[in-house]
């Protein structure tokens, strides 16, 4: 497709279709002598190349130029900045969060107490992070940075932390970033346990091969609390 929206043929009398360019080019058989002014002194790298742009949009042109590599597309093997940024994507693993909070394993927490929130932070679960997608001839860059997590905590109730959370350190009663305060017991929940979800929010932006773009993304983790009614034992003397 080009870049007015027209379908147009990968492949022609013309030559292969080059998507950044909107042109079909197609390398010469028989290439013109090293002597030709063509080459630009490269002789006898790359090749020389019949590019058509007339007939894919308006005031294009033809003509002969010479290029170091195939351009995208060309042979039918060539990818767009955008697939490459997906490759960069997937090869940068992002998960959501490594859940952490303040009571562990089978350790219950009570109801009216707060609830610390936080995930340990790497390249994969918080950033940044990067990585690097490439064909012959074109290579894309994909940055990425977690925006938020958003916390559903089970009880109907969810918080949305911009931040990665504070870990929970000894004598701390509240959370400087990132809480939750169960207001009833997990009593009665599958597995006397209320359901995690964290849901990281990623930005993501890419560059490359002449062109940049921006992919918002989401991960996902799971756990599970337990949480308990404090008992208070009154006796009379």
């Amino acid at each position: 497709m080009s870049s007015t929206g027209r379908v147009v043929p990968c492949q022609g009398p013309l030559g292969w279709f080059n998507d950044r360019d909107d042109c079909y080019w197609r390398k010469l058989e028989q290439q013109p002598p090293d002597t030709d002014v063509i080459w630009g002194g490269h002789y006898p790298d790359g090749a020389i190349y019949a590019v058509s742009c007339a007939a894919t949009h308006p005031g294009g042109t033809d003509g002969w130029v010479w290029a170091p590599t195939d351009p995208p597309g060309y042979g039918g093997t060539g990818v767009t900045p955008a697939q490459l940024a997906q490759q960069a994507l997937a090869r940068m693993a992002l998960t959501g969060p490594a859940i952490r909070m303040t009571i562990e394993g089978d350790e219950m927490g009570l109801v009216g107490l707060p609830l610390w929130l936080w995930t340990e932070v790497g390249p994969t679960t918080w950033g940044p992070n990067s990585a690097t997608a490439a064909v012959p001839g074109l290579s894309v860059t994909a940055s990425a940075q977690a925006r938020q997590i958003v916390w559903d905590m089970g009880d109907g109730r969810a918080e949305t932390c911009k931040n990665p959370g504070t870990p929970y350190y000894t004598g701390g009663v509240t959370s400087p970033t990132c809480q939750h305060i169960y207001e009833q017991s997990s009593a009665g929940q599958a597995n006397e346990a209320f359901p995690v979800t964290a849901t990281t929010t990623w930005d993501v932006t890419w560059t490359g091969g002449g062109a940049s773009g921006a992919l918002t993304v989401t991960r996902q983790a799971t756990a599970s609390v337990r949480i308990g009614e404090m008992q208070v034992l009154i006796t009379q003397e």
